[in-house]
């Protein structure tokens, strides 16, 4: 299978697409990068099934934290079968208190598959790998 230019930019947008709901607390958003059937294991964080189920959960999480800022990079993208499989660095710093401080950093990676629906492409299962936090 190949991916062309297209594909290769719509899932960089998509996986920037959560990124940037996060961040911007964007719920909307965030539920519609997901497929309806998603599952996601964060490392030490939970797990999920479906697109609800991570947004409700990210909704709380970031609830009382000032300013998130998902920062991405190294997308390493491949056909596999009739979708995709991408492995993106991530970079998280959460920052909060008075004066703003950055309260905690975390460093990973997501390792995605993602499928094409007619709406675009849409992350369908998540693992997150977190190598340091502090």
């Amino acid at each position: 299978a190949h991916l062309s230019p297209a594909d290769r930019q719509g899932i960089v947008e998509v996986l920037t697409r959560y990124a940037t709901a996060i961040d911007r607390r964007d719920w909307t958003l965030l539920r519609r990068c997901f497929s309806s059937n998603f599952e996601a294991d964060y490392q030490g964080f939970g797990r999920w099934h479906g697109p609800e189920e991570i947004t409700e959960f990210m909704r709380q999480a970031h609830a009382d934290i000032a300013v998130t800022l998902h920062r991405l990079s190294n997308f390493e993208i491949s056909a596999d079968g009739d979708g995709a499989a991408a492995r993106t660095y991530c970079d998280l710093i959460m920052i909060g208190g008075d004066p703003p401080a950055v309260t905690t950093q975390a460093v990973g990676c997501y390792d995605d598959a993602l499928i094409k629906a007619p709406t675009g492409w849409l992350i369908h299962r998540r693992k997150m790998t977190v190598f340091y936090t502090s």
